[in-house]
Order: structure tokens, then sequence, then C-alpha cells
């Protein structure tokens, strides 16, 4: 009998807890989720500076326009870019100035998933935090955005302002929190290209040149665009660590490191193997110039046009060093070049005169001749390195002593160049007092322009400006305000007076005074007017200033534009009070602009970073003169390179200048300072040399008349204007006023016999001015 087959029952199941993985699933999943909620809490907290705990965030305004500090830029009339105002140089490449290998070098070596990312890159993050749990490094997790917004918005200074950013530890992870946020803000904001030139735009590379525009330029010479594989790796590299990886300090290590973002050019496949072995085997060549304020077009002029610009930021708002301003001067610097290379030629000899002059002896002397007992000991009390010494040491006399003589390894100014020294604080001092020193100007008397500025020899060992900061007695450059007063009261220029002396009766406790003509002595021979400027003849000087008086020459002198303070006594006529050249120069100017004063110009416009213009300045005006007293005075300054004797005849015959030119020597006391004015239809220049102090100069007028000293530097100066033809200067006649003048200016029928029993030289030249008669005082 068959028996049907038994199913076998399946095993029971043990009983199960109920609920317990959904437990544990849901304390997971809690877990997680609240993390992330904390997380979420935490970045909401930071981005909002949650009770001021984190620390400010940068707004959204400031997100949209990231403040890096740009150069400001001064520009001169012809467009030259002369120079910079920072306190970082950095002014920025457009991005299609970068040529692709830096980027491709950038992109290799700090990040290199840059395309892939929008910010954050999740995993060079999750590798160095692994590194950080396992004791190791994980490298760095830093994107290219989040470098550009630590740098853009100082995260780590300027944004450490929580109560929570004091606590150790908390610091850095609030810090690369901010970092994370703005990163990720910065990519929402802008395209990659614009990332990337900010970044190269933003970062340091050493050497004080910030962004790769002044980078290239610093250790190449050359724009971004311009940079060859080599030169990119190079400066790429340097971003890392701009000090330990410089080119310029550390050569050996920065071709070690070049070769290595070489390395990841090619590892990325941005360089193949050929160009990777001929790149490596190339030395680094470098073209490296530090860009400073010693350096550029008229240093001088750019200090004095930065006080302008500083008030005018203060006003408005900005910042002079920071903005990236655009300032258009008016400056022309084929001018300026001119100016510079005469001052140079000309004092590279008179300060070789001067040397031989004084060979052996001590030039720092009193009005007797005598050497003044201390001088140098008791100039360098007013230096800054005695007051320097005096705070270290308290006024201990011995110990400051001490320094003074101490014997130190330097660099000197010299006409040969700089060299190098073994000297003290006392042997440098009395080094420099013997270094004569100069200061040149010229202006369009039309509009005011500054053409060239020349404050001193050497901006960087001479800070002085002798253009508008020195203030000295202009001997008899200030004459022609007497006659010009003269002119007013109904004198003609060919008015005769005999050359006899003239005195100043004693009033109120002062002596009286009897000018003397250069010579010393009195001819008894009548001149005209015209004929006493051009032979700067005293005597008929003190004659007009006590007729008009001293008050009358001092309210010209204002109406002209000399605001420095003028005594007005009877000395005021041959420059007895200091005045600075600057005032000078647009006191001459009236003259030639038709009796209209204006105020010498610096700037012309300001514009911001991108092109927008915030300021036009236009000439400051006043009428001071009539056009016919104005005329005259061009036409009686003629005389001086025109009349047999006058000052500057060797304008005519040894320079050779077939044009009208007006001038004016000037020459003070014991030859202390030399001055000349030299005026044509469209410029008007002045100039001044001299002793750092008063008590430094020439024995002799033979050297130290304005007519040897000053005035070559002027002929030099226009022979090479006149050359360029580029500049367009006027070679035409001074312009005659539109009306018939009033009163004679033709005074050749009074001369009589005089005029050829002057001697005078057909063939004058530069050698023969020792033998010219400056008769300043």
């Amino acid at each position: 009998m068959a028996y049907p087959a038994t199913k076998t029952k399946p095993a029971p199941r043990k009983p199960q807890r109920p609920g317990r993985f959904t437990a544990f699933t849901r304390t997971m999943w809690l877990l997680f989720g609240g993390g992330v909620l904390g997380f979420v809490l935490y970045v909401l907290a930071v981005s909002v500076n949650f009770l001021g705990l984190f620390g400010r965030m940068p707004n959204l305004k400031t997100l949209e326009n990231p403040k890096s500090e740009l150069a400001s830029e001064i520009y001169s009339a012809d467009g030259a870019l002369m120079g910079k105002y920072f306190h970082e140089n950095r002014t920025p490449a457009e991005y299609e100035d970068l040529p692709q290998h830096l980027v491709d070098a950038l992109i290799a070596t700090e990040d290199s998933r840059f395309e892939q990312h929008s910010g954050i890159d999740p995993k060079a993050t999750g590798r160095v935090a692994a590194g950080l749990l396992t004791g190791g490094s994980g490298g760095g997790g830093s994107t290219l955005t989040q470098q550009l917004a630590k740098v853009l918005f100082r995260t780590r200074g300027d944004l450490n302002d929580g109560t929570l950013n004091d606590v150790p530890g908390v610091r850095m992870l609030i810090t690369k929190t901010k970092e994370w946020i703005l990163a990720v803000r910065l990519e929402r904001n802008y395209t990659k290209r614009e990332i990337l030139r900010m970044y190269l735009n933003t970062n340091d590379y050493g050497s004080n040149a910030f962004g790769i525009n002044t980078a290239s330029k610093t250790f190449f010479n050359k724009k971004p665009k311009d940079l060859t594989v080599a030169e990119a790796a190079t400066l790429v590299g340097v971003l890392n660590a701009p000090s330990r990886f410089s080119p310029r300090f550390n050569p050996e290590r920065s071709k070690l490191r070049r070769n290595w973002v070489l390395l990841q050019m090619n590892k990325y496949g941005y360089l193949n193997e050929t160009a990777l072995r001929a790149e490596t085997l190339k030395p680094i060549k470098l073209d490296y110039s530090v860009e400073n304020q010693n350096e550029g077009i008229a240093p001088y002029f750019r200090v004095e046009v930065s006080k302008m610009l500083k008030e005018w930021a203060r006003d408005t708002d900005h910042d002079l060093y920071a903005d990236g301003l655009k300032i258009y001067t008016t400056i022309d610097s084929r001018m300026q070049r001119y100016a510079e290379s005469a001052i140079a030629d000309h004092m590279k000899l008179q300060q070789k005169w001067f040397d031989a002059h004084w060979k052996g002896q001590q030039p720092w002397r009193d009005e007797n001749g005598k050497v003044i007992p201390n001088f140098i000991n008791t100039s360098i009390r007013r230096t800054e390195r005695f007051k320097s010494l005096s705070n270290r040491f308290d006024g201990n006399k011995d110990s400051i002593n001490y320094y003074l003589r101490k014997k130190y390894k330097m660099m000197v100014f010299s006409w040969k160049g700089e060299k190098e020294v073994f000297m003290s604080p006392l042997d440098s001092l009395a080094y420099y007092k013997h270094l004569l020193q100069a200061g040149f100007m010229a202006m369009n008397p039309l509009n005011g322009q500054i053409k060239a500025w020349v404050g001193g020899t050497n901006y960087k060992y001479f800070k002085y400006d002798h253009v508008k900061q020195g203030k000295r007695q202009p001997g008899s450059t200030f004459k022609p305000i007497v006659y010009t007063a003269a002119i007013d009261q109904g004198y003609s220029p060919c008015y005769q007076r005999p050359d006899v002396a003239t005195t100043f009766p004693a009033v109120a406790g002062r002596e009286s005074y009897t000018p003397k003509n250069f010579e010393g002595g009195f001819s008894g021979r009548t001149f005209t007017l015209r004929q006493a400027l051009a032979r700067s003849m005293n005597s008929i000087t003190a004659w007009v200033v006590q007729k008009i008086g001293p008050e009358t020459v001092v309210s010209y002198a204002k109406r002209l534009g000399i605001t420095s303070p003028i005594e007005a006594v009877p000395a005021v006529g041959f420059g007895s009070s200091d005045v600075s050249m600057y005032e000078l120069c647009g006191a001459y100017g009236t003259f030639v602009n038709k009796g209209v004063w204006t105020a010498p110009m610096m700037v012309t416009r300001i514009e911001d970073k991108n092109g927008n213009v915030l300021r036009e300045f236009v000439p400051q005006t006043r009428e001071a003169l009539s056009e016919e007293t104005a005329y005259i005075m061009t036409h009686m300054l003629q005389a001086s390179t025109t009349e047999p004797g006058g000052t500057s005849v060797i304008l005519k015959t040894g320079f050779k200048f077939p044009y009208e030119i007006g001038a004016k020597t000037g020459t003070t006391s014991n030859y202390s300072d030399a001055w000349f004015m030299g005026i044509t239809p469209d410029l008007v220049c002045g100039m001044w040399v001299g002793g750092e102090d008063r008590s430094i100069h020439f024995r002799t007028g033979a050297y130290g008349q304005g007519a040897r000293l000053a005035l070559p530097i002027y002929g030099v100066f226009m022979r090479k204007v006149y050359a360029d033809k580029s500049i367009g200067i006027s070679t035409a006649p001074f312009p005659k006023p539109a009306q018939p003048l009033s009163i004679e200016i033709d005074c050749s029928r009074y001369y009589g016999g005089q005029r050829d029993t002057i001697p005078y030289d057909q063939k004058l030249n530069q050698t023969d001015l020792e033998d010219l008669n400056d008769q300043d005082i």
C-alpha cells in the first residue's frame, strides 16, 4: 500500500523584538538629519553673524564690487605714465591680456578641478579631512575661489571680530566657513574667467608687486601677454610663498618651484613631454626693477601733486593710494626730460668748479668770509638721525656722539654715479653740504599749465623741493615787479635817469641805506629805464623804489601772485624777501598773458578706475595788469638779451637764438643764490642754483652770479625744446596789443652816442660768461 508523501514543516522562526531595526535606523537618520540641520544652522549663523559671535560678513554690495587696493596712476599731458601712488602696487590686467599658458599653469598648480566645482571642491575637502583624521596631511583643500575670497575680503584679518573668534581652534573653523560661503557666492556672481582674472590681479607676488601686471613688469619688464611659458610658471610658483620662492632673492629655490609647476602642467595635459624638457632646462632670466616713488617722470612734481590730491580725496571720500584713480597732469614728458638733462649736464660741470674753488677748504662761511665754527655739528642736530638717536638714548650726549661718529658702509650720490663709501653720519652730512643744488620750472603762461618741474638734482638722495617748497631771496629777478609798478605810475621805458647814488634816509632806528651797483661804483652816465633793467643797475632801481614807495612795490607783487610775505623796506626792489620759483613763474607769466595772472596748474582731470571723470580742472585767473603794461614789460625784459651790456646777451650771441626772448638774471648777497627767468610767447621758465645753506656759495661773481650759474640751464633746455618740432613751441614774436600804445617804447633816439661807447663783443660765447656784468646785489 502506497502512502502519500508528506510535506516537511519549516523550522519555526525566532521571535524578533518588535521595532528594534526601525528604532536604530530612525536614530541614525535623526542624527544625520540633526547634523545636517545643525550644519545648515551653523552656516546660516555665520553668514548673518548671529549675536555677533562669528564676526562680520561682506554685504551684497561689497560682494558685487569687491575692493582690492589698486595703485592710482599719474600721466603726463602727452600720455606717458609718470608714476603711481600706492600702498600695494597693483594695476589690473584684463583677461584678454593673460596668455593661456599662464592660466593653465595656475589651474594645474592650484586647482585642477577649477572648471568642475562651484566654489568648493568636495574631493579636495574630503582628502584634507581624511588626512587630518589619520594624523597626516591631505594637501591643500582650498579652491582658487576660496583663496580669492581670503584675499579679497581679508577673512583672516578684517572679518575676525566676533566673540568666538578669540577661541583657539574655533577661529580657524569660522574663518574656513566664511571662505566656503564667500566662494560659493563668488561663483554665483562671477564667471570662471572673471574669477581667474581677479585672482591673478589680486595676489601678492613679492617685491612690492601686487597683481600679475605689476609682477610681470617687476621681474621681467614685460606685459603679462608677453610672458613665456617658463616665466609664467615662475610667477605662478611665487604665489605659494612670495619670499620663499622669489626669483630675485632665492633663485635656486624659485627654479625648483617653477619646474614643479611645469610638471603639474604636464600632469594635467597642458604641456607635452618635449615642451616640459625644454622649459625645465631654461635658466630664469630676470629684468628686475621695483617701482618706487624715487623713480619715474618728475618725482618732485608728483609729490607736490599728491598734496593736492590727498586734500581732494579727503573731501570726496576717495583713497588716492587704493582706488585706482587715473590722474592726468600738465607735464610734457619731453620737456621734463630736457629739463632734467639740462640740470644734470650743467650741475655736473658747476660742481666740478665748485670743488676746485674750495679744494682743501670748508665752504660754509659767514658774511666776512670766515669759516662758521661747529657748522656740521650744529647742522646734524636738525636731522632725523640725530632726533632718533636722542630719543633712543634719552639725550645722552656720549651715546649720541658715539653713533654720529661711527663709520658705516653706505651708498652716496655723486655726479659719476652712486658710490659705496665708509662714512660716519657726520662725514656724510659734510659730504652732502659740499654739493650744489638746483631747481627748474617751466609753464605755459597762457593757461598756467606746468610743463616741466625739477625740484632738485636727484630725488632719491635729495627730497627737498626747490621749486615750491624752497624759498630764497630772488635778487634782481624781483626788479621787473618794481618796473611794472613804475610803468603803471606813468613812467616810460625811455625815461632817463643818471647812474648816481640813491640814499634811503635812516627811519625808525634803521640806518640809512645806499645800494651799490654790482661793480661797486657809479658811472654818472644817463640810462633809460629799459637799459637800467637790461643791465640790472641797482642805482636806478633804488631811485624808482624811492619814487613809487616800497609799499607800492609790495602791492604789485601781490597783484602778480606773490603770496610769500614781502617786507616794504628800501631793499624790496632787490629781492630782499624770500619767494619761491613757483611764485615767480606765475608773476612773469602775467607779462606774457596780456596782464592776466594765471595760477600755475598741475592737474587737468581725475578719473576713476573705470574711466569716469571725477573732476576736471580749469585755470584760475584774474586781471592783474593792463594789456599795455604787460606788453611793455615783455619789451623791457627783451632788452636783457639784445641791449649791449645786457645780462643775458649770451642767449643771442652764445646760444644763437634768433627768436624774441625776455630774460632776467638774479644774484643775491655773497652769491648765495643764482637765479634766471626766461620768457617766450608761450613758455615761462625759472631756475635757481645754490647751496643747501645760504652760507655755502662761490666767493666771486665770476662763478656765482645768475648769468654764469643759472642762465646756461635755460640755454641748454631751450636749445632742445626748439629742436624738438613735435613740441611745437612758438618762435613768433610777442603779440602786440590791438590798440596803439599810449607811451613810447622805442628808446633809440635817447641813446645818443652812448651805445657805441659800451663794449659789446659780437662773438660772445658760453666761455665768456665770466665777463658778463650781472649788476645785482
